[in-house]
């Protein structure tokens, strides 16, 4: 049985039901274990949170609630415990899905296996005298203290004063009608901005906007900026993992763009002899750029696996190494601050770098941002699998002259630091080209060339 994908179990209410979150409770608890419970804003979670509240309970583990929180919360209050948090992130309304972490982190994929053997095998209750016990717990506030501290502390800068390190900086937050309303908006008036927000009502319908922030799904929240006069805009979906920027203009900066300038911060002020970034094969080649002027270095893992990137450099590395941050497009871990993706900390930390730089072009101005385009090639599921084990000889022979890795995909980086990543999508019948480059339509069209021939051979 599978039931986790790249960001837990997610997927349409009638597979995501209270009986499957019972199972999940009862598979994932145990006597002696403490689990703490939150939902985002969705009409379906608080059946689904009860559900994972008694099979948690039921095989002998003591919960607390915690309610409405954002995922990042839930995995603040989860350090030093478990936690299962009730969200389907950026999908539609009529979705839901289960997160389960375990001391800030998310689920390995051993204890995934684990869970998913223990719905299949049906486990038993616990002995009656062995029940867990539940409570309420709030955690929101505390939270909320936490990041302002963090973000104070590691990104003030010269911006810095006693009424905070935004003071005088006005700031839009498209909350997306989702749970990180609930955090963003007071962080960063506690930081010293003038905060408005907008679709800041949690609901679960999401009738602001969908869900996932993307620059077609933030258009009117991109004429809004522009009409007014405003600093910086940020944008969250349903649960405040993910983070989008807008310049003033209500112009989306690109997400690499952020994660370069965040990335590069932090490998800059840290004082390990070997800071590391941890990313994914999409990201592009300008945070390599930026990371290592600041004296650090990029490695990366698999969509969708983080966490253990971040496990694996820390197993490999030297005394002097460090994982300073880690992050895939749209999405960051901020490891000072905790193991969890979180959009609150990102959105506060780049509000703090945009203060401190002057204003967003200011910001982005280091960064060589180079012509980015994305496209899918139809491939049948059945012939992925060929399709790749032949791109990773035929694209290295049609670009000789890049260096090639073929941990996750075929990626190719050539000496002008352009670069091109070819990989099978996870859920979808299609072989995604990804590229960067000065001349990226010329070095699309020449990938694609390679692709479609390697895909009908073999199919």
């Amino acid at each position: 049985m599978t039931l986790f994908g790249t960001a837990g179990i997610r997927g349409p209410v009638e597979e995501i039901t209270p009986s499957l979150a019972l199972s999940v409770g009862q598979a994932a608890g145990a006597p002696g274990e403490t689990f703490v419970v939150g939902r985002d804003g969705r009409e379906t979670g608080p059946a689904l949170a009860a559900a994972m509240e008694a099979g948690l309970e039921s095989a002998g583990a003591d919960v607390y609630r915690l309610g409405q929180v954002p995922t990042p919360a839930l995995a603040f209050a989860a350090r030093g415990r478990k936690g299962a948090m009730i969200t389907a992130s950026h999908n539609p309304p009529a979705d839901n899905g289960i997160k389960l972490f375990a001391d800030g982190v998310e689920y390995d994929r051993e204890a995934e296996r684990a869970v998913e053997e223990g719905v299949a095998d049906d486990v038993a209750c616990a002995p009656w005298d062995e029940w867990g016990r539940s409570d309420r717990l709030g955690i929101l506030e505390t939270y909320r203290d936490a990041v302002v501290d963090y973000v104070e502390a590691t990104f003030g800068g010269a911006a810095a004063n006693e009424r905070g390190p935004l003071s005088g900086h006005s700031i839009a937050v498209d909350c997306g009608n989702g749970v990180g309303a609930l955090a963003t908006p007071q962080v960063l008036e506690r930081l010293g901005a003038t905060v408005v927000s907008v679709n800041a009502t949690v609901d679960g319908h999401f009738p602001g906007r969908e869900s996932k922030p993307t620059p077609e799904t933030l258009t009117e929240f991109s004429d809004f900026l522009a009409a007014g006069s405003f600093d910086l805009g940020l944008a969250h979906d349903g649960d405040a993992d993910r983070l989008v920027v807008l310049d003033p203009d209500g112009e989306v900066i690109h997400e690499d763009t952020i994660l370069a300038v965040v990335a590069a911060h932090y490998a800059d002020e840290s004082d390990a002899d070997d800071p590391v970034v941890v990313t994914t094969p999409n990201a592009s080649a300008r945070i390599d750029e930026r990371v290592r002027e600041a004296g650090g270095r990029v490695e990366r893992v698999r969509l969708g696996a983080l966490h253990e990137g971040i496990a694996r450099e820390r197993a490999r590395g030297t005394e002097g190494t460090a994982v300073v941050f880690a992050a895939e497009p749209w999405k960051h871990i901020h490891t000072g601050f905790g193991g969890w993706i979180d959009g609150v900390v990102s959105a506060a930390a780049v509000a703090a770098l945009v203060a401190d730089a002057g204003d967003t072009d200011a910001l982005r101005a280091p960064v060589t941002e180079r012509p980015y385009r994305k496209m899918s090639v139809d491939c049948a599921d059945s012939a992925k699998a060929d399709a790749m084990a032949r791109l990773e000889t035929d694209l290295p022979d049609a670009f000789p002259d890049a260096t090639v890795d073929t941990e996750y995909g075929v990626r190719l980086e050539f000496p002008d630091a352009s670069w091109i990543l070819v990989r099978p999508s996870g859920t979808e019948p299609y072989v995604r080209i990804y590229a960067e480059s000065d001349e990226v339509d010329a070095l699309v069209a020449d990938a694609r060339h390679v692709v479609e021939t390697a895909i009908d051979d073999a199919e």
